[in-house]
């Protein structure tokens, strides 16, 4: 029988970290606050302009299926307006003691290092 990854490694040791790394990814992740705020293209309130290649380019496709200028326009759009929210988050990690940030982050690690130690090969 065969360990984890096709290699001798412990299915426990996998498990076991698998099972760590997602709390302490659980835990990590639980302390942070994500916010958004306005953007725009090319001034304060302009999130509306981006929609505009999304719109035409998505009528194009309905149009005509095989429409580079469709295809091209909505990928465009998508892209633009993706990008915008993504340069527009803030994200904050919450107050939290030291020692559950400790435990956040060697459960996480060492979830990692135990996974990482089950697919090596045993020597």
């Amino acid at each position: 029988m065969r360990g984890a990854g096709g290699t001798e490694g412990g299915l426990g040791e996998f498990f076991l970290g698998l099972a760590m790394a997602a709390g302490g990814g659980y835990l990590l992740t639980s302390q942070v606050t994500v916010h958004s705020g306005f953007w725009g293209w090319f001034g304060a309130r302009t999130f509306g302009l981006t929609l505009l290649p999304l719109v035409v380019g998505a009528g194009l496709l309905f149009f005509d299926g095989r429409s580079r200028l469709g295809w091209g326009l909505t990928v465009a759009g998508a892209v633009v307006i993706l990008l915008g929210i993504l340069a527009n988050l803030r994200v904050y990690f919450e107050p939290t003691s030291l020692f559950n940030t400790l435990v956040m982050l060697i459960l996480l690690a060492g979830g990692l290092g135990l996974i990482a130690r089950s697919l090596r090969p045993r020597s």
